[in-house]
């Protein structure tokens, strides 16, 4: 569907929109009417096209608007003030998420799959690149991989320069640098964090364009020159913007027994809303994996050192003065995600509070050089971080009735129903149509419950005092030997769960006896399955507070490549790997040689040459024999990072299966089931392995005095 037919459309339709909105009806008309427009719907449902989807956007929307205008006209009385602060209060998160919608749907109305633009035959029209790598705290192990990756560019050597920008001035950083022959730059003050550190570089650097890395994100051979082909075909663009894709495993993806069976909490972002922002050229740049050009940067001051957020900040003063941005949604780098969950919490509230001091220091609703497309996605962004207070609310909003007795929804049960199951049932089924192989039903619930007492007091905070708060580094590549549960997380999570299940519990006990208690059983109902929702959802939450083991340092990667093994006898043999990574490699058994002939060295038959690497013996069974790596040469491991981590296709992936919305829900029942069964099954397992720690410890203290 075209944008003009769309938007003329709109016009002509207004009036029906508002007469579907408005007009009143009794619960049992409102049942029907819902009911239809579900049928319909789900019918039209069937056809994959997307004007279909576009006119079930608008049908959706029309829905929740009339269930808003239903709260603000008929449901707003209140027999107390202390009734009228909770309603108003649930109410105004009501709206917030109605305005939410209405902004998501028109941030992706017509999504953007941009197509790689190819370079010029021509290699000397090809423009000079600094790819900067900044760093502060993170250990070498971190960032020796990305800097090898970055030398693996397909890109002419006299147009490319690679910098280590160190903040942290460390000697071991220097080495390294000099060694692989790259630039290092560090600077004496260290002033605004990581925008500092890449404005100290911009001034010693002339590249027209600079590509930026963070230092855990390893980029693929061809990331130059699958972004850089848009820049020479239009004059006007300053950002190319590629998903920032993590190898390793984020805290919901490890520490739910289901995670692994999901899409990647960041997968919404990166998949649909970015393209959905590409299409009003109000594409985000998000720190890492992304090309810029010198003269936007230029044109604005550098990177932007006002917030916290100086990324999206920095795309944000670009487009105000016209430079065009653009996202390619193609992973072409990969990462480490954060590793636990008090770090997950702690990235997720400097991006809050970023995006909080954007919408007071440099709001994009006012000023000029925006579109207003621009400035509704921008306000869409902004407003994303700001679920807390909502989503508390709507958490609680049952303890009121079933706890106090308090009434915050002036209404009968049945007539609530009729208006808000329509409203929930076409929001759940629109995502699950537009999102579903990149968010799957109700999870997004879980990631807002997780964060969202957590950051109340961050973004309230910041909303006083735009200026407070500092840049803070999330630090990568930690390992866990002993799991745990980390309390401390997720206490409060763990006290309004307490108040929940007893506020069911008591509903339940007046449900039965509602006689004696002069209540309306239907009331009572809708309040208890509000409860018990909530309840399970922050379960779910509670349940990734379970940290698990992190024991393997390195990413394994399926790649079957030529490899002859080197015995102790000086026997050779050839045999493939079943999969490869950065620390070792499983190979497939030819005969059984590996249990009597000790194996001293595998080489990595490849393409450019052959790769000798010294290894141990780990593990075998009769189809593999998994082998670590011993130290390995910078020269050497680089010729590795190409095989394992910078092939063209290293992160490219199937999708994840369409979402189903009701095994969605009963993978979430599965994962608080989990919670209680597989913390006691650790807790012994843990216990175990103390004793056994502690056992070693006495025969090792016993040997030193013998």
């Amino acid at each position: 569907m075209k944008k003009a037919l769309f938007y003329l459309l709109l016009l002509v339709l207004a009036p029906v929109a508002v007469l579907i909105v408005i007009t009143p009806m009794d619960s049992q008309k409102q049942y029907i009417f819902g009911l239809i427009t579900i049928g319909v719907l789900f019918l039209s449902g069937f056809s994959k096209k997307h004007s279909i989807s576009i006119v079930m956007m608008v049908v959706a929307v029309l829905m929740s608007t009339r269930y808003i205008y239903f709260r603000a006209t008929q449901t707003l009385h209140f027999n107390s003030e202390i009734e009228a602060i909770l309603g108003i209060g649930l109410f105004l998160a009501e709206l917030y998420i109605w305005i939410s919608i209405m902004l998501s749907h028109l941030q992706n109305l017509f999504p953007l799959q941009r197509k790689i633009v190819p370079l010029p035959d021509d290699v000397a029209k090809w423009p000079t690149v600094d790819v900067y790598i900044p760093t502060y705290n993170e250990s070498l192990e971190v960032v020796r991989d990305t800097v090898l990756a970055a030398q693996c560019l397909d890109y002419p050597a006299d147009k490319l320069r690679i910098y280590l920008l160190d903040d942290g001035k460390r000697s071991e950083f220097a080495v390294f640098a000099a060694k692989v022959d790259v630039g290092y730059i560090t600077r004496n003050e260290h002033s605004h964090a990581k925008a500092g550190n890449l404005n100290h570089a911009m001034k010693l650097t002339n590249g027209e364009l600079i590509c930026v890395f963070d230092c855990d994100h390893v980029a693929t051979r061809i990331f130059l020159q699958a972004t850089i082909g848009a820049f020479l075909v239009d004059p006007a663009l300053a950002l190319m913007q590629t998903p920032h894709y993590f190898y390793s495993p984020d805290p919901f993806e490890r520490n739910l027994s289901v995670g692994r069976n999901i899409p990647n909490e960041g997968q919404l972002f990166y998949g649909q809303i970015q393209r959905g922002n590409d299409n009003w050229n109000a594409t985000f740049f998000c720190g890492s994996c992304a090309v810029i050009r010198r003269s936007a940067l230029e044109e604005i001051g550098g990177f932007a050192v006002e917030t916290v957020t100086e990324d999206a900040h920095t795309a944000l003063k670009m487009q105000r003065l016209g430079w065009k941005s653009a996202y390619l949604a193609i992973p072409l780098a990969a990462g480490l995600a954060t590793e636990r969950l008090v770090l997950h919490v702690i990235q997720r509230t400097r991006w809050a509070r970023g995006m909080t001091q954007i919408m007071r220091l440099d709001n994009p609703l006012f000023g000029r050089g925006l579109k207003w497309q621009q400035r509704l996605c921008y306000l869409n962004a902004m407003l994303s971080f700001q679920f807390a207070l909502p989503r508390v609310a709507f958490l609680t909003a049952p303890l009121a009735y079933l706890l106090f007795n308090l009434n915050i929804i002036h209404s009968s049960a049945s007539l609530i129903f009729a208006y808000m199951l329509p409203h929930l049932f076409l929001c759940i089924y629109l995502n699950s149509r537009l999102n579903g192989r990149v968010r799957y039903s109700f999870w997004g619930e879980i990631y807002d419950l997780v964060l969202a007492f957590h950051l109340i007091l961050p973004t309230l905070i910041t909303l006083i005092f735009p200026k407070r708060g500092k840049f803070n580094v999330t630090d990568k590549g930690a390992l866990l030997d002993v799991g745990y549960f980390d309390f401390s997380i997720v206490r409060p999570h763990i006290v309004i769960a307490a108040l929940l299940a007893a506020g069911v519990i008591a509903g339940i006990v007046r449900a039965c006896a509602h006689d004696y208690f002069g209540v309306d059983p239907r009331v009572i109902a809708l309040n208890v399955g509000w409860g018990l929702y909530s309840l399970i959802f922050l379960l779910a939450a509670i349940a990734v507070a379970r940290e698990t083991r992190q024991t393997r340092k390195t990413i394994r990667i399926d790649v079957s490549v030529p490899v002859v093994i080197h015995y102790a006898s000086g026997i050779s043999s050839r045999s493939h790997t079943l999969d490869l990574s950065m620390g070792g490699c499983r190979i497939a058994v030819v005969d059984e040689r590996h249990l009597t002939d000790e194996i001293e060295e595998v080489e990595l038959q490849l393409q450019s040459g052959s790769i000798g690497i010294p290894v141990n013996v780990i593990a075998s069974d009769e189809k593999s024999i998994r082998l670590m790596f011993d130290e390995i040469p910078l020269d050497r491991r680089r010729e590795l990072v190409r095989v394992v981590l910078a092939r063209a296709d290293a992160w490219i992936h199937p999708p994840k299966p369409q979402d189903n919305p009701f095994r969605s829900l009963l993978t979430i029942i599965r994962s608080v089931f989990d919670l209680f069964w597989l913390t006691w099954k650790s807790r012994g397992e843990n216990r175990r392995r103390r004793e056994e720690a502690a056992r070693r410890m006495d025969n090792a203290n016993e040997d030193s005095a013998v």
